[in-house]
């Protein structure tokens, strides 16, 4: 119902009436017809909500997938991001959830219906914020006029701003007097929560500005700082999957993909590289992320044929980490890597607990071929955390200068992070395996030695740049499951540094932003699409690539 809820309100129109014939009209309107008297804003606001989700994971698998946290298997950015590829996207913001949002609105105004609007106003401005981020320049103030099938564009920081606006339209709805109580997937009807997360996405609105307006971001969050209420622990904003194998599959998608028969997604070669080998120790977390199905390299050429394969003079040259990540079975592959598929679907390197609800890595490895194993599924999209908040603060105070120790906020971001995948992870099916395997107290020394290792080196940094690249980098650690902040810090800071390469040294230029989908500029006369996906959105006043690559 999702998809034709407002096509068919608009197809409702009658076409042709004469006086004569009004009895007739009345006749032949469709009974089962949605429209405003019929419509129910609680499914309206269910479908925005789920709707939301779906367009989340796919911009958030981009992102990862360009910040070398999973593979991307294409050998060059413009074959992995073609127009057609982005289709879903658009069609799932603008005639699922902004047209359904503006289909309720109205239906929750007249009923009083304020926490409806609360919640589906927020929604629409992370829409557009992600709508930005991503294309640039995109329809808004034209977009859902029903007489105009061409809109045109308007400025991306028009769109933030209207964004921004709706935002404080939430906060008024989360307090107003209200009527009705809707299904809330995320709070479970906490609107104090959802007041926090406001502020949140006003202290996202404002870090990512920073370079175009760096006197209002300054402004505006210390201004949120003063005001102490953005999303604090036990506040995360996430949604959770269940263990549902049909009827729908409620599982996590990265989970379903994987675990059915195995398979799947290649981890990124780089990003296990970071959790296992770079620090000269495991990171606490790579267990709960990653799984492995072998505890050992290959030496079959035909399951990783890098193995006899030099790498390219690029890596040689930069000294960049090949094949793989040590010796113990991180089986992945290096960035842009377009081979085909040889027969290691039960031993490349899995998702783990975390977030996609697999397996903890305990060290059986056992293929993860059989949909009961690990948490069945039972993940989360880890769409905002309490911890981004504090590394987003820690950027602000070493870019801006805002009130805030960066290094006391990095580590309370990891802190953060870390308790939030352990606390995950034992609530899950998996909890009685992995107390087991790594009881508490064990997991508090990891954690403790790491934010010691890490501490010491903000301590050695010689400048502002290798303190921003070591807070940028334990964001990127901590963002696991999480693109879409992992892609604005990245073209935001350039940061983590010396990103592994393309396994092509010339694999075109990095994505500033994608193209636009082939379903809007095929069907839009006012529509243009990009030269190429060098074009920076509004507030990337950064070097050209390949200043990011």
């Amino acid at each position: 119902m999702k998809r034709i809820l407002y096509s068919m309100t608009l197809a409702a129109s009658v076409l042709f009436a004469t006086s004569c014939e009004e009895k007739l009209d009345e006749l032949l309107e469709n009974p089962n017809a949605v429209n405003a008297q019929t419509a129910s804003p609680d499914f309206l606001l269910n479908s925005i909500q789920l709707g939301y989700t779906g367009l989340w994971f796919g911009l958030s698998d981009d992102g990862e997938r360009l910040t070398r946290m999973i593979n991307q298997g294409s050998a060059l950015y413009e074959l992995a991001y073609t127009p057609p590829s982005k289709n879903g996207t658009w069609s799932t913001a603008y005639a699922g959830i902004l047209a359904d949002v503006d289909f309720l609105l109205p239906l929750a105004e007249a009923s009083n219906f304020q926490r409806h609007m609360g919640i589906a106003k927020t929604i629409k401005a992370m829409v557009l914020f992600d709508l930005v981020d991503t294309f640039g320049d995109v329809p808004f103030s034209e977009a859902l006029d029903a007489a105009n099938f061409n809109p045109n564009v308007d400025s991306g920081a028009a769109v933030y701003e209207a964004a921004f606006g709706l935002l404080n339209e939430a906060a008024a709805h989360f307090t107003a007097q209200s009527a009705g109580n809707p299904n809330d997937y995320f709070y479970n009807r906490n609107y104090t929560r959802w007041i926090k997360l406001v502020n949140t996405l006003k202290l996202r609105y404002f870090i990512t500005k920073r370079l175009v307006d760096p006197s209002g971001s300054t402004a505006g969050i210390n201004a949120l700082i003063a005001e102490n209420n953005m999303l604090g622990t036990g506040d995360d904003f996430v949604f959770r999957f269940g263990t549902s194998q049909a009827d729908p599959d409620s599982r996590h998608p990265k989970f379903a993909g994987q675990y059915t028969s195995g398979g799947g997604d290649y981890q990124s070669t780089y990003y296990m590289w970071h959790l296992t080998e770079e620090k000269g120790f495991d990171d606490p977390r790579v267990r709960y992320y990653m799984y492995r199905q072998s505890l050992t390299n290959t030496t079959n050429p035909d399951e990783q044929e890098c193995i006899t394969q030099l790498p390219p003079p690029q890596y040689l040259v930069g000294g960049y980490i090949y094949c793989n990540p040590g010796t113990r079975g991180y089986w992945g592959r290096d960035h842009l890597d377009p081979d085909g598929i040889p027969p290691d679907g039960l031993r490349r390197t899995a998702y783990g607990t975390y977030p996609a609800g697999g397996r903890f890595d305990d060290n059986s490895a056992a293929p993860v071929n059989n949909p009961s194993l690990g948490a069945a599924g039972a993940g989360i999209h880890p769409i905002m955390l309490a911890a981004y908040v504090d590394f987003m603060l820690a950027e602000a105070a070493i870019t801006l200068g805002t009130t805030g120790d960066a290094k006391a906020l990095m580590l309370s971001g990891i802190t953060k992070q870390m308790n939030f995948v352990r606390a995950f992870a034992l609530a899950s099916a998996q909890g009685a395996a992995i107390r087991t395997f790594e009881p508490d107290d064990q997991y508090t020394r990891s954690k403790d030695n790491y934010l010691a290792f890490v501490g010491a080196r903000y301590d050695e940094a010689a400048n502002n740049t290798e303190r921003m690249n070591l807070v940028a980098t334990e964001y990127w650690l901590s963002l696991y499951g999480n693109g879409v902040e992992s892609y604005n810090l990245y073209r935001r800071t350039g940061m983590p540094l010396n990103m592994q390469p393309a396994l092509e040294e010339i694999p075109g230029p990095f994505i500033r932003s994608f193209f636009y989908p082939n379903n809007y500029v095929v069907t839009n006369t006012n529509a243009k699409q990009k030269d190429n996906l060098a074009q920076q959105v509004f507030w990337d006043n950064n070097p050209p690539s390949p200043w990011i690559y």
